[in-house]
């Protein structure tokens, strides 16, 4: 199991393969106040509803939980709900440590928080924000350069990611330039249909991706969703990796077989141990 930790190092290294942080790395994790942040579907559910289940039939996946509180509380309810959500106090993990002293030239994060914007606060970056439900434009991105020297991000036109050193790509936001999340399925469905259409992610990107593997952390694909996104986001893919001790049912399976990805058979926390 070393020998394949280090040829993923080494990957990552050389930028051949590349990162995609799931909701599963924050599991265990806990504000400074002691909270614990959402690390599933489940818990991100009762983190939405004040600790408090909701019927089975919103149980089922968080998109549909935030879609029920949207319509009844409205879109920027569940905004200010996610952004008070993310910018509770609390430490990044040490696999995003790990991976950022990595330097790898390209981040998928598709979690919530601001984590790797801190750790790369201090080194230029361009930031890619995903966006929905935008009727201006059938884009559903925004590309942002970061000033180290005024600690600020600037609203830039894609072809400033030529020459970026880095790239970090949240497509579901964050609450950084601003607060902006893609979380209810009204998001999710609007998204999905314009990345299917090519207008999720920069040209550039579209380039960039060919022939690269991906190490998927903390993603779990028992749900159409997730399939769906990271579908989207590694079109072209070479192969990768996916960190799990899950039994993995027959969804999961044929996801990871035709993306041509090999399971590591390890729980995240045996992976970090051995991976930092």
């Amino acid at each position: 199991m070393n020998e394949i930790i280090q040829t993923i190092k080494k990957e990552l290294r050389n930028q051949t393969t590349v990162p995609y942080f799931g909701l599963g790395i924050f599991e265990g994790v806990t504000t400074k106040e002691g909270e614990e942040m959402p690390y599933d579907s489940d818990s991100m559910i009762l983190k939405m509803n004040n600790g408090r289940p909701m019927s089975q039939r919103l149980m089922f996946e968080y998109s549909r939980a935030a879609m029920h509180l949207e319509q009844r509380r409205g879109v920027e309810y569940i905004t200010q709900l996610m952004n008070h959500i993310y910018t509770k106090s609390f430490e990044p993990t040490s696999l995003q440590k790990a991976i950022i002293d990595m330097s790898p030239r390209y981040i998928i994060d598709t979690n919530r928080d601001t984590k790797i914007q801190e750790l790369l606060a201090f080194e230029p970056h361009c930031l890619i924000i995903g966006k929905s439900r935008i009727m201006a434009d059938k884009n559903r991105y925004e590309v942002y350069e970061y000033d180290v020297e005024n600690k600020k991000y600037f609203l830039v036109e894609d072809e400033v990611l030529d020459n970026a050193e880095k790239i970090l790509f949240k497509p579901m936001g964050s609450p950084l330039p601003e607060p902006n999340f893609i979380i209810s399925d009204a998001d999710y469905v609007d998204w999905l249909t314009e990345a299917m259409g090519g207008f999720a992610l920069p040209p550039i990107l579209k380039t960039y991706r060919k022939t690269k593997k991906y190490l998927f952390m903390g993603t779990s694909f028992d749900r159409d969703t997730d399939r769906m996104v990271a579908n989207e986001l590694t079109l072209d893919l070479e192969g990768g990796y996916v960190i799990t001790d899950k039994e993995l049912g027959k969804k999961e399976k044929k996801f990871i077989e035709k993306h041509n990805l090999e399971v590591i058979n390890m729980s995240l926390q045996d992976f970090i141990k051995e991976f930092i």
